[in-house]
C-alpha cells in the first residue's frame, strides 16, 4: 500500500476505548498507516474529519441521525458497521434465524441453532410447559431476556431444570434448548475476512440421571457451576477445556464467512458449542457485535490487518466514485 496515511475515527463507550484502544494497538496501526482518532461526541460528527473509515458502538436516534448524515456527504467513507445491520444482533431471535440459512460445505461438520421458543407475554390460553411441549423443548432450557443489548439486564440469564421454575420467569423472554456440550465452548471472533477460535470453560453438562435429584427448580447462571462442583474442580475443568478438541478451521472460517455477509457486519463474534450426543453438529447459541477483541493474544495484528483492508476498500470507493 502507498505511504498514505488513512484516518480511522471511533466512537465507543468509555469502558470500550480502556480495553480496546490500548497503546499496542494505537502504535501498531501507526507503525501501517492507520491513525486512530477519537470522534468527539460534543461536537457535530460533521465538522469532525475527514475520515477514511467511522467504526463505532453506539446507539441511538441523534447518533444514527449523525452518521446517516456524515455518510450521505461523505460517500466513500467506510462505516463500520450500519446500525440496522447491528440492531438484528440485539433480538435473540433475529439474530440466530440466518444460521438457519446458512449453506455449509463441510462433508462431515453440521451447522445449526438450538430449539428455542419467544414468549411475548405469559398467555392465559396456553401455558409456558403447553408452549414448549408444542415445540418440542425438554428440561433443562436457558431462559434469556429478548433484547440483547449489552446492557446488566440483557445478561440476566436462568438456566429452568424443571416444570415448576417457569413460575418464576418473566416475558418477554427467550427459551433456548439447553445442549450438554462437554463444558467447553468455542468463541469465534471475526473481523472482516479475518478469522480466529478459541476454546473456554462453559456450563458443565447436566446428565439425565442427574436432573431428578436436584432440588433447584431455578437457578442463575452464577450458580450453575455448583450444580457439579463435587463432580469436578476447576482444575479439572481447566484440564477438558485443555484436551478439548477444536473444530476443523477451514468448517469455522465457511461459517464466519457466510454469516458476515448475511449479517452485514464487519466486527462480531460468536459463541458455537458441538453437541455430545452427535460429535460433528455444531450449534450457535450466540452472536455478539463487536465483541472483547483485545481478551485474544496479539489482537493488535488480527485488527490492524482488518483496518488495512477497510483502507484498500477506501480506496477502490474513491477510484470508483
Amino acid at each position: 500500500m502507498s505511504q498514505r496515511r488513512f484516518r480511522f475515527g471511533y466512537v465507543l463507550a468509555s469502558k470500550k476505548v480502556s480495553s480496546f484502544i490500548q497503546d499496542s494497538l494505537i502504535n501498531h496501526a501507526q507503525k501501517n498507516g492507520i491513525d486512530l482518532i477519537p470522534i468527539d461526541l460534543n461536537k457535530p460528527l460533521i465538522e469532525q474529519g475527514p475520515f477514511d473509515c467511522i467504526f463505532h458502538k453506539l446507539y441511538g436516534p441523534e447518533w444514527r441521525k449523525q452518521l446517516e448524515q456524515f455518510a450521505r456527504q461523505n460517500p466513500t467513507t467506510v462505516i463500520v458497521d450500519p446500525i440496522d445491520s447491528i440492531e438484528k444482533l440485539h433480538n435473540r431471535i433475529s439474530m440466530l434465524e440466518v444460521v438457519n440459512e446458512l449453506k455449509i460445505t463441510a462433508q462431515t461438520e453440521t451447522i445449526g441453532i438450538p430449539i428455542q421458543i419467544f414468549i411475548q407475554e405469559k398467555s392465559e390460553s396456553e401455558s409456558l410447559l403447553q408452549a414448549m411441549n408444542r415445540q418440542g423443548l425438554h428440561f433443562p432450557v436457558l431462559a434469556k431476556p429478548f433484547i440483547a443489548n449489552g446492557t446488566a439486564d440483557s445478561h440476566q440469564m436462568l438456566l429452568v431444570l424443571k416444570p415448576e421454575g417457569l413460575a418464576g420467569l418473566k416475558a418477554p423472554i427467550v427459551l433456548q434448548e439447553f445442549v450438554n456440550h462437554g463444558g467447553v465452548i468455542f468463541k469465534v471472533y471475526v473481523a472482516g475476512k479475518h478469522v480466529k477460535c478459541v476454546k473456554r470453560r462453559s456450563l458443565p453438562d447436566i446428565p439425565e440421571e442427574k436432573l431428578g435429584t436436584l432440588k433447584e427448580n431455578l437457578i442463575s447462571f452464577s450458580q450453575i457451576s455448583n450444580l457439579t462442583a463435587q463432580d469436578r474442580n476447576d482444575d479439572s475443568m481447566a484440564e477438558l477445556v485443555e484436551k478439548a478438541v477444536m473444530p476443523p478451521m477451514g468448517f469455522v472460517t465457511d461459517v464466519a464467512n457466510q454469516l458476515r455477509s448475511a449479517l452485514k457486519l464487519h466486527l462480531f463474534n460468536f459463541d458455537m458449542i458441538r453437541d455430545n450426543k452427535v460429535g460433528n453438529r455444531y450449534l450457535v447459541i450466540d452472536i455478539n457485535y463487536f465483541p472483547g477483541y483485545a481478551k485474544m493474544p496479539n489482537y493488535e495484528n488480527m485488527m490492524t490487518a482488518f483496518f488495512l483492508d477497510i483502507a484498500r476498500e477506501k480506496q477502490n470507493n474513491e477510484a470508483n466514485s
